[in-house]
């Protein structure tokens, strides 16, 4: 491993200097920083508080880096259905965690990010809603500077572990169920987000449905609204037999339109949220684990700390109709 004597020789300081960047003295000149953190970059160093930690067995903090839902007032399950699971992962791991969320983090920089997850004696982060356009995390993913689990994003490598479900087949399997049931041809299929990782794979998967079964398909974005979806099915509902919705809470925006305008479309959705047993309608939808899905997650990340190496981490998904007698108590 290597030594803050290491680094301070390659930068060509001395220790005391490298101490002070990495605590953030003020008395440091820009230039004098940018080497030493240039040479802890190339090195690969680790602080003395996590090398100790690891040495040690003595696991320090693990960062749940979390996204919230800020454009519904619905009450945002999913990420609860994940703080449980990872916190009762880490219990059982003897891991300590922290939540952070991504405004707390917005506008710094990658440098500023490291220094505070140093600062923190954090050495592990499960990334939760990575999208496309987070090139901050992308680029503190690719220093490997921490043991990182990508949950929903593809990023794999010899500190990064992905956890998912296969979304791709996902889509296609509950599209199909819902097509074959229903005989429909004429698809309307409302996607996420355009820069998001679980959209495009959940849009090969509906594609690839649509050729094989030579399908109208015609998709809209719906970037995970319920009102968005809803003034999708509004305008363009009654062109179509069968509504695929690449998210619960777009599905039930969905439904209520079609209910509004008086007309029938079945619709299915993805995620098997709570909410959409509330509807009125039975809907199909493909059910993911959350809770799972953040237990595997910070098993993940303990197996990094522990020496092992990134892997894609696949996990089951149903399909399921959601009864409202189901859910209640």
């Amino acid at each position: 491993m290597v030594t803050i004597k290491e680094v301070a020789d390659y930068a060509g300081v001395a220790i005391s200097t490298v101490s002070k960047v990495l605590n953030d003295y003020p008395n440091v000149s820009e230039n004098t920083k940018k080497k030493v953190r240039q040479a802890i970059d190339e090195l690969h160093y680790v602080p003395n508080t996590i090398a100790a930690a690891l040495s040690s067995k003595q696991f320090a903090r693990v960062a749940l880096i979390v996204n919230l839902n800020t454009q519904t007032q619905a009450i945002d399950e999913i990420t609860m259905q994940y703080l449980s699971g990872a916190l009762n992962k880490a219990r059982e791991k003897n891991i300590e965690v922290v939540t952070i969320f991504y405004s707390m983090l917005e506008g710094m920089t990658m440098d500023e990010i490291v220094r505070y997850f140093q600062s923190q004696s954090i050495f592990g982060i499960i990334i939760f809603g990575l999208s496309k356009d987070d090139k901050v995390f992308h680029e503190l993913l690719a220093k490997e500077l921490f043991k990182s689990v990508a949950v929903d994003a593809p990023f794999v490598s010899k500190s990064t572990s992905s956890v998912w479900v296969d979304n791709k087949k996902a889509q296609y399997d509950v599209a199909k169920k819902a097509v074959l049931d229903g005989n429909s041809h004429r698809i309307l299929y409302i996607a996420g987000k355009k820069n998001g990782y679980v959209t495009e794979y959940r849009l090969e998967g509906i594609r690839e449905l649509a050729q094989e079964k030579e399908l109208d398909l015609q998709i809209f974005y719906g970037e995970f609204s319920e009102l968005k979806a809803r003034e999708i099915v509004l305008e363009h509902g009654k062109e179509a037999d069968l509504i695929v919705c690449a998210s619960d809470l777009m599905a039930i925006g969905a439904m209520n339109a079609c209910i509004d305008i008086d007309i029938f479309r079945p619709v299915c959705g993805f995620d098997g949220i709570t909410l959409m047993g509330y509807v009125g309608k039975q809907m199909l939808t493909v059910r993911q684990d959350f809770y799972a899905v953040a237990q595997a997650a910070v098993e993940e990340v303990f197996l990094l700390l522990s020496g092992e190496k990134g892997r894609s981490r696949i996990l089951e998904h149903k399909l399921v109709k959601l009864y409202y007698q189901d859910i209640i108590c």
